[in-house]
């Protein structure tokens, strides 16, 4: 009896401390009803964990430049992917799509990037199992 009085605390506390890890995770951030697609120029890959990041220097309507981040997956998801760090290095003009920021910055959730001198597609996600 008294073994089970000290097991409810301690897996409460677990289940607690891993509220984190499970909302770390989430895509809530990301309007997943909508998707955008931008034509821009690589400005940095970021080939990283625990997820990528591939930021694109796209030009407004009015001349001025925005800095949209696009997550990717994990480096190891990527490359599973075929997404390989110097398939998309800075310079390389690219048409992108993604899911945006629900609060309107310039972000979004990667989908699908087409390089635009030779058209091939990237799909940082494609090695998942559905």
């Amino acid at each position: 009896m008294i073994r089970n009085a000290y097991c409810i605390p301690v897996v409460m506390a677990i289940a607690l401390v891993s509220l984190p890890a499970l909302s770390h995770h989430s895509d809530r951030m990301y309007d997943l009803d909508t998707t955008i697609t931008l034509e821009g120029v690589v400005s940095e890959f970021q080939y990283s964990n625990p997820h990528a990041w591939l930021l694109v220097d796209v030009t407004n309507s009015d001349g001025t430049v925005t800095t949209w981040g696009f997550e990717g997956a994990a480096a190891s998801n990527m490359l599973r992917a075929g997404v390989r760090p110097g398939d998309l290095a800075p310079g390389t003009r690219v048409t992108i799509s993604g899911h945006p920021m629900r609060d309107g910055r310039p972000a979004a959730e990667w989908i699908t990037t087409f390089r635009q001198d030779d058209n091939k597609e990237f799909n940082p996600r494609s090695y998942r199992v559905e």
